[in-house]
């Protein structure tokens, strides 16, 4: 299934796209009408060219292969015609993520989101050999997911400008903060850059991002298309205006885990999220509140 979205090969996924959470049932169990209209919400509605399901915000951690896979294919029947859809296969074990990457692959996905592999440290070489691994399993785009905080180890620059040797490895999903080890591979590599961290939306694109992969894109998809535009226009004034207008929601998504929040703020909008699973908790009433005010001063209507 090929997007209705044109690709771009400095954008290979579109500029804006948002780590989409997986609406559950009350009773925990995968809701998979609400996964669709939420898909449809967020591409048709928040200006979205595409979708990353099954990133850390979609609880990739406890949802079984078999229900990403479910997942996957309703989210395709729902947008795969006009939105990318990115499947996150990144594992801390290269077989498995090979494994996952070609069912994906099968289903018909756009693109691939490969994590660090977390937990048991590998060293640089490891890494090079994990992402090459998967990247040679198929033949679709490969974004690597450079998080040290939840992997501890970072992807140093001299390991991402070997990676961007291969045909498949085109982009990069930043979350170090490490603007000189940016700066120094968008120098020596074509890879593309996208915003994982949406605190450093701003300053990630001011210095060569593309796009963003965001948490906040749930409720600010069209606003964050607005800061990119402005960007790419040279009106850093501007996007520091739409910025600055963020900054609550930004605040207010991240007092404590993302996907708890964004989930919190997806049912007082009306929208399919459902509970967090084990083991996430969701947000007390307090944190709710307090979300309600952030949001409000952030210019999103509950």
């Amino acid at each position: 299934m090929t997007p209705a979205t044109t690709t771009d090969p400095a954008r290979p996924f579109g500029r804006v796209l948002t780590a989409m959470v997986t609406p559950l049932a009350e009773d925990g169990t995968i809701d998979l009408s609400g996964a669709q209209e939420l898909a449809a919400h967020l591409v048709d509605r928040q200006s979205h060219d595409g979708l990353v399901v099954f990133g850390t915000t979609g609880e990739s951690p406890t949802i079984s292969d078999g229900e990403q896979h479910a997942v996957l294919e309703a989210v395709l029947d729902a947008v795969g015609d006009r939105a990318m859809v990115v499947a996150g296969v990144g594992t801390n074990d290269t077989a498995h993520s090979i494994e996952k990457a070609q069912s994906a692959a099968r289903l018909g996905v756009h693109g691939l989101l490969v994590v660090t592999p977390y937990y048991n440290k590998p060293p640089q070489a490891g890494l090079l050999r994990h992402f090459t691994a998967v990247a040679d399993s198929t033949d679709l785009p490969v974004m690597l997911y450079d998080i040290p905080p939840r992997s501890v180890v970072p992807i140093e620059v001299e390991t991402l400008v070997r990676a961007a040797e291969h045909p498949n490895i085109v982009a990069v999903k930043d979350a170090k903060g490490d603007f000189g080890a940016l700066m120094q591979t968008l120098a020596r590599t074509d890879l593309a850059y996208y915003s994982g961290e949406d605190m450093l939306n701003l300053p990630l694109l001011a210095v060569g991002a593309v796009g963003v992969v965001s948490v906040v894109g749930h409720l600010v998809g069209t606003r964050l298309a607005e800061l990119i535009a402005a960007v790419e226009a040279g009106d850093l004034a501007r996007a520091r205006e739409v910025n600055d207008e963020l900054l609550p929601v930004y605040t207010g998504i991240f007092r404590t885990q993302g996907t708890i929040m964004v989930k919190a703020a997806l049912r007082e909008l009306g929208l399919p999220s459902g509970p967090v699973r084990p083991p996430l908790v969701d947000a007390t009433e307090e944190q709710v509140a307090q979300l309600r005010v952030d949001l409000a001063a952030g210019g999103v209507v509950l």
